[in-house]
């Protein structure tokens, strides 16, 4: 059941695979070999201490060498690469914007992400629209743990039974429903459908 759109205030987005990719069409083939293991269910531990803000990139290139026996030269290009591709997803930033519009909601960021990736990701303008943010590397605590989202509703006073939480991970999206927050699965493969569900759950 989706909750009744009439009890939502707070509208609370992940990042990367729901506002934010890389367009595969300038992606070289080794960018996108090197990165697979993103969307693998379990994060690689190396990468999820890159997001919780105990690794360094530098030692993320180490292990990139490790793993594919390429030069620490190549394996930094690429992770650059990785950082500097990061664009807006056109039809989730359309719908942060009609949200925003709306009036009705109060619009929040809680994302697993690494130093340089959200220094990037904060220079888009769709990323001033936000009320609030919780980002793992500055609070040294990753999804699906649970003190990341207790985390986001004590900094900004939320109700979790009148908040959407919308991630493309379905244990992310488990663990803000065991805290009382609704879940919205979004799908990273085809944007467009799940922005037309919530768009239809939240706008009418």
């Amino acid at each position: 059941m989706p909750p009744k759109t009439t009890t939502m205030k707070n509208i609370i987005f992940d990042l990367g695979g729901v506002l934010f990719a890389r367009d595969k069409r300038k992606c070289d083939a080794d960018l996108l070999g090197y990165f697979s293991f993103l969307r693998a269910p379990q994060m690689p531990r190396f990468w999820e201490d890159y997001d919780r803000g105990t690794n360094t990139l530098e030692s993320v290139t180490r292990t990139l060498v490790e793993m594919t026996g390429q030069t620490y030269a190549r394996c930094a290009e690429v992770l650059q690469q990785a950082i500097d591709l990061q664009e807006p997803i056109p039809v989730t930033e359309q719908f942060v914007r009609d949200l925003k519009a709306s009036g009705r909601f109060r619009l929040y960021v809680l994302s697993n992400m690494a130093h340089e990736f959200i220094a990037h990701l904060r220079r888009f303008p769709v990323y001033g629209l936000f009320d609030g943010e919780v980002i793992s590397c500055e609070e040294l605590v990753v999804k699906p743990e649970p003190r990341i989202y207790e985390i986001l509703l004590e900094r900004y006073g939320l109700d979790p039974s009148q908040s959407l939480f919308v991630d493309d991970r379905e244990a992310n999206v488990a663990a803000a429903e065991r805290l009382g927050i609704h879940g919205f699965l979004f799908d990273h493969r085809n944007p467009s459908a799940s922005c037309a569900t919530l768009r239809r759950q939240l706008l009418g």
